[in-house]
Order: structure tokens, then C-alpha cells, then sequence
């Protein structure tokens, strides 16, 4: 069958690991994380997290800048007109859901910013903390692929950013969306690696450092 994307030269021209990175974690808290609440249930995102906690790990080991996210409002006329119910109820500040995973988040290195629509770049100071440490680089985690991760990449993308997307440590309600984003910004907007590609990529600037 004709590829008309491979025919055109999508994908031809990858983005590669810059200087400096972030790791960019979009709403892994607990509506989403947390198989007691209606949106929590996804054994997809489940294993999103647990892959993402070594990366993490790895990241903040060689100081490379954490920015975490969740998304929350203040009352019903603050919130932006979503069409999901499990977004639309039990997110206001406050309310258990809009806590983060305990797992993800590391207030003793993180930076953690709460917005009120898809990208972990709309309404925030992210691409103003971002510059201000001289991040060329950004690695994308988080959850949902089809939604929140998305437009965080187009976003990282749009601000000029390197983009690169830890696939194994985002996450979606079912796979199929998951893979079927993944393919479309690979041939348009980031890089697709493997968390340990990343974690490796944190070990080589670990070792510079204390070289």
C-alpha cells in the first residue's frame, strides 16, 4: 500500500537530544492515576506511571529539571467547557483528584504548575522557567496521549523546543489512541524513544557533569 506520508518526507528529519533537558510530566495525578475514581481506572495509564518513576528517577539523580502538572479549577465558571464528566466533576482545588501521585511528584526537586487546559504549556510560566534554565530539550510523560500529552507537544514544538516523548511512560484510556497519536507527532513534531533511551541520555549528562 502507497505511504503518501513516507512519499512526502514525513519523519525524515529526527529532532535528537540537545544540552540541556526537562522532563515534562502532564497530569499524573490521582483522577487519572487513582483506580478508585471514574477516570483512574486505566490499567494503560497504570503502567504509564510505574515506568515513569525510574525515569524520574534517573532524571533528577543527573539534576535534570522536573516540571510536573495537574489540572484543577477554582469553581465552574473558572473551569473551560470540557466534554468529559470525570473532568468536569471533582476537580476543583481541593478535592482528592486533583492531588498528585505520590510516586510522580518530588517537592524537594520538582517544579509543579496546575492549569486548566490540555497543554502543560497554556496559562502557565512553564516555557518562562523553561528558558530561564536554558532547557533545549524536553521529554514528555504523562497521561492522556490522545489529549493533554498531545497538546503539550504541539506546544513544546510551537515554542521551538526539542521534543522528545518517553512513549512507554505515557499513557491513554486504551492503547489504540495511544499508538495512533504517537505515530501522527513522530512524523510531524518529536521523537519516540523508550524511557531507558532517556534514562541513559540522563546517565551521559550525569557523567559529564561530574567529569
Amino acid at each position: 500500500m502507497t505511504d503518501f506520508f513516507d512519499m512526502a518526507g514525513y519523519g525524515e528529519n529526527p529532532v535528537g537530544f540537545g544540552k540541556t533537558p526537562a522532563v515534562l510530566v502532564v497530569d499524573f495525578q490521582r483522577a487519572f492515576t487513582d483506580p478508585t475514581l471514574p477516570a483512574g481506572k486505566s490499567p494503560h495509564i497504570h503502567a504509564a506511571v510505574e515506568n515513569t518513576v525510574p525515569l524520574l528517577a534517573a532524571a533528577r539523580a543527573a539534576g535534570v529539571l522536573v516540571v510536573s502538572c495537574y489540572t484543577a479549577w477554582s469553581n465552574e465558571r473558572g473551569m473551560i467547557p470540557w466534554k468529559t464528566t470525570a473532568v468536569r466533576s471533582g476537580m476543583f482545588y481541593g478535592d482528592p483528584a486533583t492531588e498528585m501521585d505520590s510516586r510522580i511528584y518530588d517537592p524537594r526537586h520538582d517544579v509543579n504548575l496546575v492549569k486548566a487546559g490540555p497543554s502543560i504549556f497554556f496559562g502557565t510560566p512553564l516555557s518562562t522557567i523553561l528558558h530561564r534554565n536554558g532547557v533545549d530539550t524536553v521529554i514528555i510523560a504523562g497521561c492522556t496521549t490522545s489529549g493533554c500529552v498531545r497538546a503539550s507537544i504541539i506546544d513544546a514544538f510551537s515554542y521551538g523546543f526539542r521534543t522528545i516523548v518517553a512513549s512507554d511512560c505515557c499513557g491513554d484510556m486504551e492503547a489504540g489512541p495511544h499508538e495512533a497519536n504517537l505515530l501522527d507527532v513522530s512524523r510531524r513534531y518529536a521523537d519516540i524513544v523508550d524511557s531507558q533511551t532517556c534514562i541513559d541520555y540522563f546517565d551521559q549528562i550525569k557523567a559529564v557533569a561530574v567529569g
